[in-house]
């Protein structure tokens, strides 16, 4: 008789702890779901920037997809003002001004629509320099 009641404290217990782990399981998994889509990044913290370039390499993102990603929606219509993608009166006059006032509007913004950094936060200083490369040569060919 005490053989059957240790066994049954051991099946009780089993039952118990793989109980728990399925609610710990399904806990985490509501958790995903519903966490903050966004989070905020003090400057001189990490916050995960650091993998961007590699998880770009990763999915074969280069200087024409964050282009695409973050650039095309001003600069394809010339929303606010921003010079079009590849046309040369658009950039012309900011082309004459040299490649560090253009590093430094893509970086520090420019009123009155130009955002710092072009919206794109997970773009290193090099990968928005790139970019802007890009555009100027493509209003220069």
């Amino acid at each position: 008789m005490k053989i059957e009641k240790i066994l049954l404290a051991v099946v009780v217990l089993a039952t118990m702890c793989l109980q728990s782990v399925a609610a710990s399981t399904a806990d985490d998994e509501v958790t995903a779901r519903i966490k903050k889509v966004g989070s905020v990044c003090i400057q001189g913290d990490d916050c995960g920037l650091a993998a961007a370039p590699a998880v770009a390499a990763a999915t074969g993102g280069g200087v024409e997809a964050h282009y695409k990603q973050s650039c095309s929606t001003c600069h394809s219509i010339g929303v606010a003002g921003a010079p079009v993608f590849g046309n040369r009166d658009d950039w012309a006059a900011r082309i004459a001004k040299g490649k560090d006032v253009l590093y430094a509007s893509v970086l520090n913004g420019l009123a009155p629509g130009m955002p710092a950094r072009g919206m794109c936060f997970t773009c290193s200083d090099d990968d928005l320099r790139a970019i802007t490369d890009y555009m100027v040569a493509e209003a220069s060919d």
